[in-house]
């Protein structure tokens, strides 16, 4: 059995939108509070609030403010939760600092864990307490219903993510192998020749964006027409969002599909993303969520991924004899090995690389 979501649009009655804001509010109010306490704690005593301390206060703290008792109780006590894994994550594996919400913040959320009183029928989907919801269902949901996670986003759509318990059937093995080199003027470029090209979707709509928000920095902050525009500016980054998210599902279903061992590189985005002449090319190819797709549905189907170091030299190996010619400038997109001759396709060459390697890791995994 594995976890799977679903996520539609829903579209709240107006009594039901002041539910959704009031639970968002209160479940930013409960995260804010107990980070404040747990802070003042570890200043003074050196000590910090564990998640059952933090249960207890809870409940004293809905006596003194009776509109906590409107919203969802398990949407707060989620937070705390969330805010001990993040407390957890600090010290353990040293992530950053958790900070306090901010109203601010155009994207908010919060999950509902009452499974029980969760179900689906036809476009109508009852979460805890705002029971009946219209919804966008276009496809079926299988298994059984964990939690659900309502959100808004920047141009005040609905969403509900439904986290399912569903046996997913492994896919059919049939010893096939590739290796991936992520790029920039192509996506991705697969050892076997193919090549994805990269849209390039912020490109595509860069003009229209631009024309949009300079009519957006012109308005009065906290106008309606200031209101109307940002959410025209919102709507066409969740355009720029779907159309990046839909390619790349596009081409971690036809590798999960057609192989049974992919190699590629761990590269890290976030340091990439330093480079100021690269940065927003990055961002638009989205090699993150490229890998994040990869993994979850190679976990799903029964496929393997090999991940490579990142400093592995892929481009400046021969992948016919193996000798390594030294690095090269990104310009260079075809080279003659020395040694034999060969004339390579400096992407092509390079997932080749690292399908060997790739190949080479796993054989020794499964070795030891």
């Amino acid at each position: 059995m594995k976890n799977k979501a679903y996520k539609f649009r829903i579209y709240p009655t107006e009594e039901q939108k002041i539910l959704i804001q009031k639970t968002f509010g209160s479940c930013r109010f409960v995260y804010n509070r107990f980070l404040g306490l747990k802070i003042e704690m570890y200043k003074e005593e050196k000590k910090s609030l564990s998640y059952g301390q933090c249960c207890k206060q809870l409940t004293e703290l809905k006596k003194e403010y009776e509109w906590l008792k409107e919203v969802d109780s398990d949407a707060l006590q989620k937070e705390l939760k969330n805010l001990n894994q993040a407390y957890e994550n600090f010290f353990k594996r040293h992530t950053g600092f958790p900070k306090f919400k901010s109203k601010k913040n155009n994207h908010k959320s919060y999950t509902a864990t009452q499974n029980r009183t969760m179900e689906v029928r036809g476009n109508l989907i009852k979460l805890p307490k705002l029971k009946w919801i219209k919804a966008k269902v276009h496809r079926e949901v299988k298994g059984r219903i964990l939690n659900a996670t309502i959100s808004q986003n920047p141009n005040g759509k609905y969403y509900v993510s439904l986290c399912c318990e569903e046996d997913i059937k492994e896919l059919p093995l049939n010893d096939s192998q590739v290796g991936v080199d992520l790029g920039i003027s192509d996506l991705a470029i697969l050892s076997n020749g193919i090549k994805f090209g990269n849209p390039r979707f912020i490109k595509q709509s860069e003009k229209k964006l631009a024309k949009e928000q300079r009519k957006l920095a012109k308005m009065e902050y906290g106008s309606n027409n200031y209101n109307k525009q940002k959410i025209k500016v919102a709507n066409i980054h969740e355009h720029i969002k779907s159309q990046r998210k839909d390619y790349l599902n596009n081409i971690t279903s036809y590798l999960v599909n057609n192989f049974d061992l992919v190699c590629l590189e761990d590269l890290s985005s976030s340091n990439l993303m330093k480079n100021k002449n690269l940065s927003k090319a990055i961002a638009d190819v989205s090699w993150f969520e490229f890998n994040r797709q990869l993994e979850y549905k190679c976990d799903w189907y029964g496929k393997k991924i090999s991940k490579i170091d990142k400093w592995f030299p892929s481009s400046q190996i021969c992948s016919d004899c193996g000798h390594r010619d030294g690095k090269k400038a990104l310009n260079i997109r075809e080279w003659v090995c020395p040694i034999c001759g060969v004339i390579h396709d400096r992407d092509i060459n390079a997932s080749i690389n690292i399908l060997n390697e790739g190949k080479r890791i796993v054989s020794l995994q499964q070795a030891s």
